[in-house]
């Protein structure tokens, strides 16, 4: 087989390719032998006729071209195997004229990775806030464990910020009612937003047994992004009273036995919340240094690709309705071309991203073993709530294990970058980032601090 690359742009190529005849060989016995097993020919046991009487019956064009179509993966792959070509596309593959007894020909156009040249990561340096832990911090954990064992008392009044409703809803769209809108005795906590858009502001002030009507946008469900009236009656209203904070309470709710000890404990534990954020907040500005540092075009078709991907599930979810589509983008108070506009800008960061840390962890020569892999998915699984077996065989139904892979790949590539760069607080002081990413794999000396 020989193939040839043509370099259309910095991000797409173009594969000529050209098979012997005699390379198919193989793959008509294969094609031959699975005829024989479906075709009934008179005389011969199945499986059994001559090739000669299958091609009679069936035509050799057509034999040719299940041949053709059978071989051009694997012929596709050896290409891009022979010519080195690192695709990140599917291809748009044009045959050229089937011949019995000719080479085969074809021509496969697909995008490939732009070639990218990396900064001197200890060039790097980036500022993050640095790790504070206020004396409010810890009054609103204690505030947190106080409510997880407060209780509930019903008042007689208007409800108000904070209270705790029980809650009959219903809707309407152009008078037909809204059966997934329909429910009784929902609790909701008076101003926390979690349901239905104006619901909040509605029912502030009303007592038990007090119905409002208010009209509101739906944003899922088959009336996605229609209008509808929407009808909540307050059951009842109530307040949550905490307990009193002293050593009883400390003793009940915790393994320690004073007050003073258990604000000690909760302090370590908003330090550790604040050092996770910290960490996040060093990748992401590692990240993003790394990002304005480099230059390199976008493969289009890629960006094109991410850009459907954002948006298909919520196309899917309003039924691929243009109406409805734009009720919602209405609500969202969004033209199409800024929602087409924003969801390409995000579609690039993503592309420029994952081709960026590719490209890192080629340099790098990163892996990833199956120990680090394993964590991952627990760690997915977990996250979603699922068995990690069972996550396992939707990725694998999903041809995700790949994704995957690269996913924990870029990030381990990210997290040796991070050992290299100059990392300081906004006060001045340098961060050992070793503590949250590990140690860089650079030279000792490289790794004085200043």
């Amino acid at each position: 087989m020989k193939s040839t690359v043509e370099q259309l742009s910095p991000t797409r190529v173009k594969l000529n390719v050209e098979v012997p005849f005699e390379e198919l060989s193989g793959d008509f016995e294969r094609a031959y032998a699975a005829l024989a097993q479906q075709i009934r020919i008179p005389g011969f046991r199945p499986g059994k006729a001559p090739a000669k009487i299958i091609e009679a019956r069936v035509g050799r064009e057509a034999i040719l071209e299940q041949v053709v179509n059978d071989a051009l993966p694997a012929k596709y792959s050896e290409a891009l195997a022979e010519t080195e070509t690192n695709a990140i596309s599917q291809p748009e593959i044009e045959l050229g004229d089937l011949v019995h007894g000719e080479p085969l020909t074809f021509t496969a156009v697909v995008d490939v990775r732009p070639e990218i040249t990396l900064p001197a990561y200890d060039s790097l340096s980036v500022e993050v806030d640095p790790i504070e832990v206020a004396d409010a911090d810890v009054e609103a954990e204690l505030d947190n464990l106080r409510q997880r064992f407060g209780t509930l008392a019903g008042v007689d009044r208007g409800a108000q910020k904070g209270d705790f409703v029980s809650l009959d809803l219903s809707a309407t769209v152009d008078g037909e009612n809204v059966e997934d809108a329909a429910t009784e005795g929902l609790s909701h906590e008076v101003g926390n937003g979690d349901l239905i858009d104006g619901l909040d502001e509605a029912i502030t002030g009303l007592k038990s047994g007090e119905s409002t009507t208010f009209t509101t946008t739906l944003i899922a469900g088959e009336y996605a992004g229609k209008e509808a009236e929407v009808t909540a009656t307050v059951q009842s209203v109530k307040v949550r009273e905490l307990p009193e904070l002293d050593e009883d309470f400390v003793q009940m709710a915790s393994e320690f036995d004073t007050v003073d000890e258990l604000r000690e404990s909760l302090r370590g534990q908003v330090a550790d919340t604040k050092k996770y954020a910290q960490a996040g907040a060093i990748r992401d500005a590692v990240l993003d240094a790394l990002l304005e540092a480099v230059e390199f075009p976008l493969p289009e078709a890629v960006v094109d690709d991410e850009v459907e991907a954002t948006q298909h599930q919520l196309i899917h979810a309003l039924g691929h309705d243009d109406e409805q589509i734009a009720r919602f983008l209405e609500a969202q108070g969004k033209t199409r071309e800024e929602w087409d506009a924003e969801a390409k800008e995000t579609a690039e960061k993503s592309v420029r991203t994952q081709l960026l840390l590719d490209a890192v962890a080629d340099a790098a020569e990163t892996e990833v073993d199956q120990s680090e892999l394993t964590q991952q998915i627990i760690m997915q699984a977990q996250r979603y709530g699922m068995p990690p077996q069972e996550f396992i065989q939707q990725l694998q139904n999903a041809n995700q294990i790949g994704a995957l892979y690269a996913d924990v790949r870029r990030n381990k590539a990210l997290a040796e970058v991070i050992g290299e760069v100059t990392v300081k607080d906004t006060n001045g002081d340098v961060i050992d980032t070793e503590t949250f990413f590990g140690a860089a794999e650079a030279d000792d000396e490289d790794g004085d601090d200043e």
